[in-house]
């Protein structure tokens, strides 16, 4: 009897958890992180967080504290529940899988392109990052996009409700794996939104330019540099969930770090 009731809880143990993880596939819409892929993990977030759900946030108010200042990430902007099941694994290769993405090395300053269809890019390429690949020898889909082949997608897609003025949006779509992201760089403002999984993102005003090696991941800097930084030259840092937004102003250094495999898009103001 005993043996009998071992074998039944183990059974219904097993069974949890494999309804465990299919709960979280189906949560993160298909795009599955195992647990000993996902090498680095979210970290403290120090920079401000503005919930549109639970406090008004006024245009004025963006304009005001964070436009020409400093980061803020955007908490429930905008319900974008339509492009969250466009994104889905499934419904993304079915309608777009055939259709050719344009990679780029994961680099600072991106030297390598490489064009090749997205379900290729998906089954063969897209894999979770190595502390012993570099950045320059990892290729992966952020940018770079064929607006007019993905015009359904994008039109789908709702940005945070806050605007810089006399610029106009353009979108940057991707799709990466685990431990991969672009090393510091900089470039115009925007916001950047987590569709599935989570990505941790660390910022330096312009007059900071962070110690890094443009060909490393930012893998390789948060395992090996991160802990050796002294206390004044830490990061602005926060994780960003799905639905989550964060602003970077205009020339803010900012390496990005995908936690699990994500999918995200870029509003770009220029």
């Amino acid at each position: 009897m005993i043996r009998v009731n071992f074998l039944l809880a183990t059974f219904a143990l097993i069974s949890y958890s494999q309804e465990e993880a299919n709960t979280s596939q189906k949560k993160n819409g298909g795009w599955t992180t195992l647990d000993e892929e996902r090498i680095a993990q979210p970290g403290p977030c120090n920079i401000d967080r503005v919930d549109i759900s639970t406090m008004t946030f006024t245009q004025k108010q963006f304009i005001e504290n964070y436009a020409y200042h400093r980061p803020v990430v955007i908490v429930k902007g905008t319900d974008n529940s339509k492009f969250h099941a466009m994104c889905e694994k499934s419904q993304l290769l079915e309608k777009y899988g055939h259709k050719v993405v344009r990679l780029s090395s994961a680099n600072t300053y991106s030297y390598d392109k490489r064009d090749v269809e997205l379900s290729h890019y998906v089954d063969h390429i897209m894999r979770p990052q190595t502390l012993d690949r570099l950045g320059n020898e990892t290729f992966y889909w952020f940018g770079d996009n064929d607006h007019a082949a993905f015009n359904d997608l994008f039109s789908a897609y709702k940005p945070p409700p806050y605007s810089l003025p006399n610029l106009s949006a353009m979108y940057s779509f991707g799709v990466a794996a685990a431990g991969t992201g672009v090393p510091f760089h900089f470039h115009g403002p925007g916001f950047a939104e987590v569709i599935y999984g989570r990505k941790r993102w660390f910022m330096y005003p312009p007059e900071k330019q962070p110690a890094f090696n443009p060909n490393k991941t930012t893998l390789h800097w948060l395992m090996e540099e991160y802990e050796k930084l002294h206390p004044s030259d830490m990061p602005l840092e926060c994780t960003i969930d799905q639905g989550e937004a964060i602003y970077f102003p205009d020339r803010w250094w900012h390496g990005t770090l995908n936690i699990d495999t994500s999918v995200f898009i870029s509003t770009f103001l220029g």
